[in-house]
């Protein structure tokens, strides 16, 4: 009950009053990135196919090749050469997940959009449940896991003490225990795809836009089949973005430690002088100690101050280039093309 009322406390805080009821009917958009995922894809439609057209709705499913190296481009050709539904990106490298979940929101045309990715561990059996809360008026419906089957115990605790770090750090409304399984409202997706930011962090940028967010409780399953593309490194780097990108506060913290390290200097210039005053031998080494823990200290306080700002530094140095957050090679099927944002300052 806790978590509910939390969840609740950041929809009435992230967005506007509850919509009018939709239309029943509706173009339904499910964007679907996927990076060499052989294995499980053929299962992943069949899934969606058999589930989906219980919404209610008319139906486009958007894949996002994103830089595979095995033969998922392949059958991706082949689920839309058989299925007038799918549309098929392929871009010209790996670009990464957030670009290529944009590249799908970009190229969506549906008047509700659904990210979830291709490896069935979030069940499209949910998605009926977020259409539903889409129908009473509701502009984001997202996932949020009461459980995390496979994972280790490790993830799941580092996972939840990131979530709960970030959301403190976001100086705006930003759910706990939830990923990229999410329905956008039309409106809610062409705020996010008209943002100017090359580096793009949607788990973040979703909410920010406002609007009125709400939860879907589930479980959430193991892999169908293959393995997790994200390594503990590359984990550690998107927890990076996440923070860089949408918070100041790892800035600002260098003030927290600047001070932590004043008190930590007069203490030690405290305990240097009180031990040189009550023996000349023995504060002479003590005072050594308390010299070369301060200075330590400074030198880690300065260090990663520095690293703080570069990492700040880069990102803007990215933005200012203004290259594209993904590029094209080939769209298959129909639908609109996948413009980057800013197109049209570019």
């Amino acid at each position: 009950m806790s978590g509910e009322r939390e969840t609740d406390h950041v929809s009435q805080e992230g967005g506007q009053s509850r919509r009018p009821p939709r239309a029943a009917r509706g173009l339904l958009s499910v964007v679907i990135p996927c990076h060499n995922e052989r294995e499980v894809i053929d299962a992943t439609h069949a899934r969606l196919v058999e589930v989906l057209p219980a919404a209610g709705m008319d139906l486009e499913i958007i894949y996002i090749d994103d830089g595979s190296r095995d033969d998922t481009l392949q059958l991706l050709e082949a689920i839309a050469s058989r299925d007038a539904r799918v549309q098929v990106i392929e871009l010209a490298r790996n670009f990464g997940q957030q670009a290529a979940m944009s590249a799908g929101l970009a190229a969506s045309r549906g008047d509700a959009i659904v990210i979830t990715d291709a490896d069935l561990q979030d069940p499209p059996e949910v998605i009926l449940d977020m259409v539903r809360k889409w129908r009473d008026g509701v502009d984001v419906a997202y996932g949020r896991r009461r459980s995390r089957e496979g994972e280790t115990k490790f993830k799941l605790v580092t996972a939840s003490l990131f979530h709960r770090l970030f959301a403190r750090l976001i100086p705006y409304p930003m759910p706990v225990d939830t990923g990229d399984f999410k329905l956008v409202d039309r409106a809610v997706a062409d705020a996010v795809i008209a943002l100017p930011e090359k580096r793009r962090y949607l788990r973040s940028l979703v909410p920010w836009a406002g609007f009125r967010h709400e939860p879907v409780w589930y479980d959430r399953h193991a892999r169908v089949a293959g393995v997790t593309k994200y390594s503990p490194w590359k984990l550690l780097k998107l927890a990076g973005d996440a923070l860089v990108l949408s918070s100041d506060a790892p800035v600002r913290l260098t003030w927290v430690a600047a001070a932590g390290l004043a008190c930590v200097g007069l203490g030690g210039m405290v305990t240097a002088a009180a031990c040189s005053w009550l023996a000349a031998d023995r504060g002479q080494g003590v005072s050594l100690a308390a010299i070369t823990a301060v200075a330590c200290l400074a030198a880690a306080v300065q260090t990663a101050a520095v690293a703080v700002v570069g990492e700040y530094v880069v990102r803007a140095y990215r933005e200012a280039q203004g290259r594209p957050t993904w590029v094209v090679r080939r769209t298959i099927g129909p639908g609109r093309a996948a413009t980057r944002p800013s197109s049209k300052a570019a």
